[in-house]
Parts: structure tokens; sequence; C-alpha cells
């Protein structure tokens, strides 16, 4: 990659996530066929800007342990798994998230974000002060409120299930619909 190349930063709050999806979304842990599918997270990223997109998974392996089948399974598509550790009750991914925005910020980069902590929101205002491209993936209904302020300064949010299609089958969510996009067979 030459050195005047941009680049998209995909963060992804893996904690938060699947936290979203079970407690929110389903109402119960997630089965391995209702996760998303982070391929097609990766591919999204880059090309939602057109530019090459450096994608990290971050962990939480305070427990002394990983979920090694599943850190395989990041490698093989080309994530970069970020397992951190930490005292008990401290937020380590929240905590190595935020490092790595302010880092990107003083590097240079745009970031995609999955994730829908509010803690995130100071680093954000600071890379869209910076003039970066930033984006949300989450469930828009779930995404911390305080980020829809930031979006006359650029923000921009993309739905993990609708604008992404990351999963392979529709999720069972309550949301609203904008009029063009209604289709009444989908309540028949």
């Amino acid at each position: 990659m030459p050195d005047n190349a941009r680049v998209t930063y995909l963060l992804v709050d893996g904690e938060n996530v699947d936290a979203t999806l079970g407690v929110s979304v389903l109402g119960r842990r997630p089965n391995p066929d209702e996760r998303p599918r982070w391929e097609r997270v990766r591919t999204f990223s880059g090309e939602i800007w057109g530019q090459p997109v450096k994608p990290l998974f971050f962990l939480n392996a305070s427990a002394g342990h990983m979920p090694m089948p599943f850190v395989q399974a990041l490698l093989a598509l080309d994530y970069r798994p970020v397992p951190l550790s930490g005292d008990v009750g401290e937020k380590v991914v929240d905590l190595g998230i935020q490092r790595t925005l302010e880092a990107i910020e003083a590097r240079g980069g745009d970031v995609l974000l999955a994730s829908h902590d509010g803690d995130f929101l100071p680093q954000v205002k600071g890379l869209l002060a910076a003039g970066r491209r930033v984006g949300i993936l989450g469930f828009r209904e779930y995404v911390n409120a305080q980020f829809s302020e930031l979006r006359e300064a650029g923000l921009e949010f993309f739905d993990l299930e609708y604008d992404l299609l990351a999963f392979s089958s529709p999720l069972p969510r309550v949301r609203i619909i904008p009029i063009d996009e209604f289709n009444p067979l989908d309540f028949l």
C-alpha cells in the first residue's frame, strides 16, 4: 500500500455487538448461524469508501484464555484479533478501542466502528474534527442516541442487517420503516 493511500480501519467491539444481538434483538444467546457473517462486514468496509481495510476484532481475554476456534476463524477471514486482558471489572475492550481511535486520529485513516457504545463519543468527535470519515456499524435502534448528534459533523450510520446484509436470515427486529422501504407483504 503506498504511503499516501487512505485506509479504513474496521474496529469491531465484539462483546458489544454480540450482547446487543443476544439481549436486545433475540432475547437469548445467539446461535452460531444467527451471528454476523464477519466476511461480509469486512467486504462492506472495504467497498463503502473504496479503500483498503484493516479489520481489528477486539476480544476480552481477561479470563486468561481465548476462544481459539473463533480466533482461528477471524484469522482465516483476514481479521487481526486483538485479545486484551485486565483487572476484574476493567472494560479492556472499550479501553483498547478508545486508545486505537486516538492513535488513528494522530496517525491518519478513516474508521468504521462496529459498536453501539457511547463510551467512544469523545474519540469519534475528535476523528470527525480532524476531517476523517467515520461510520458506526450496528443496529440503528440500539446505537447510543448521542451519536445521532454527530450526523451534521459527518458521522455515517450503517445497519448491520439492512445495509451490510451481514446476516443469513432475517432478525426479529422492530424498527421504524421509511415508507419508501415498506413492503406490506413482509407483514402478511
